[in-house]
């Protein structure tokens, strides 16, 4: 079996049952990652388009979003993953995503040379170094009949970045993934029961109204969190459970200064025996010591959502201003930054659990405010407007 077939096979039909065999298969893939990157930088380019046609066909069959190796094992290894073995292959799998990163077409053309000469530019076009008369003077009319300058430089096409919405949220990814969580994504159009019922959320909620949904039909909506993946989680792993939860959401909000009718959300829960808000504290101080700085501090206060019981917000201390008070953080010293809580009993019975064997805890955060927090931005509109002048500050 090739190495290309091995990618569209699960791990159950490739026989990995156990971190050693995940382990050796992930291998393969590093290996053939390096070796295809060293062939490309050890072969010199003839100019500068091919070099950067190469470069580009290399990245594209690595990182394409659809077809790129990278999302098969994505798709075919990580997520049909079985439960034991899921948090093994999403670090593995977090370790290849940054291996790759040296992929992108801006890092690979500069380890890409191009040949000193060519057979146009790189020798003289009377054939000084042995062409044939016949063929020196062919050349010679041929570059003449193009009526354009071979010796000026080309027109190079300018390169992207990772958008910083996408920055963020691999960077929350990475400091969970090491938690032991692993990355779980469903639908943007759910079901009214997926989106409201299954989390407790009752007719009467004012979240449900028109004004402030997108309704496809009365039955279907494009998702207002990311909260339905934690229902269709429980039902297809059951419990224990450790996921994070990227995506986009929508609501019919007027566009603003902080508000977008779409937006990205990152939701975390964790399901097991003995879990304890104590446990959801832990790993939210870890989180922000590791994403604002070790200095970071936290504070917790009461509030309520209807999928969990009991509810808080978490803030932490001005990032801009340490605490002492300033414009960002409206002199207060603090910012809120996500909502959390103990799962509800009745959300873990929509999910198939029982919640008198087991307990959990949940949490979300917007993207795009860690976002806007970590670069000094002051408004959310910028993210989506596609201004270079923005774009390429990152």
């Amino acid at each position: 079996m090739s190495f290309d077939e091995k990618l569209t096979k699960t791990l159950e039909a490739l026989g990995a049952k156990d971190e050693a065999s995940v382990r050796a298969l992930f291998n393969e893939v590093w290996d053939a990652l390096e070796n295809e990157k060293r062939t490309l930088v050890s072969t010199p380019a003839a100019n500068d388009a091919d070099r950067m046609e190469r470069a580009k066909a290399l990245r594209d069959r690595w990182l394409s979003r659809r077809n790129g190796l990278l999302a098969q094992v994505d798709e075919h290894w990580l997520k049909p993953a079985s439960r034991e073995l899921k948090p093994i292959v999403g670090r593995e799998f977090n370790q290849l995503r940054q291996l790759a990163k040296g992929l992108e077409v801006e890092e690979l053309i500069k380890s890409v040379r191009v040949e000193s000469g060519s057979a146009v530019v790189g020798r003289d076009l009377n054939d000084r170094e042995g062409l044939g008369a016949g063929k020196g003077k062919g050349i010679t009319q041929a570059v003449e009949a193009m009526s354009l300058d071979p010796t000026l430089p080309g027109n190079r096409r300018s390169l992207g970045s990772i958008h910083p919405i996408t920055r963020v949220q691999r960077e929350i990814e990475e400091i969970f993934i090491t938690l032991g969580f692993w990355i779980e994504s469903g639908p943007e159009i759910e079901s009214v029961y997926y989106n409201f019922d299954a989390l407790n959320i009752p007719e009467s909620h004012p979240a449900r109204d028109d004004w402030d949904t997108f309704y496809i039909d009365p039955q279907t909506v494009l998702r207002t969190h990311t909260s339905p993946v934690q229902i269709h989680a429980m039902k297809k792993y059951g419990a224990p459970l450790h996921i994070l939860i990227p995506g986009k959401c929508y609501r019919r909000d007027n566009p603003d200064a902080t508000h977008s009718p779409m937006f990205h959300q990152i939701e975390g829960m964790a399901i097991d025996q003995n879990v304890t808000f104590a446990d959801l504290k832990g790993t939210l101080v870890f989180f922000a010591k590791r994403f604002f700085g070790d200095k970071t501090r936290t504070s917790f206060h009461p509030s309520f959502f209807p999928f969990t019981e009991p509810s808080g917000e978490v803030a932490v201390s001005c990032p801009i201003c340490d605490g002492q008070g300033c414009r960002t953080c409206k002199q207060s010293g603090w910012i809120e930054v996500m909502g959390c809580g103990m799962v509800h009993p009745e959300v873990l019975r929509h999910g198939g659990i029982d919640p008198d064997r087991y307990s959990g805890w949940a949490f979300g955060l917007g993207v795009e405010r860690y976002a806007m927090m970590k670069y000094g931005i002051h408004d959310i509109q910028l993210f989506y407007q596609s201004d270079l002048r923005f774009l390429e500050q990152f």
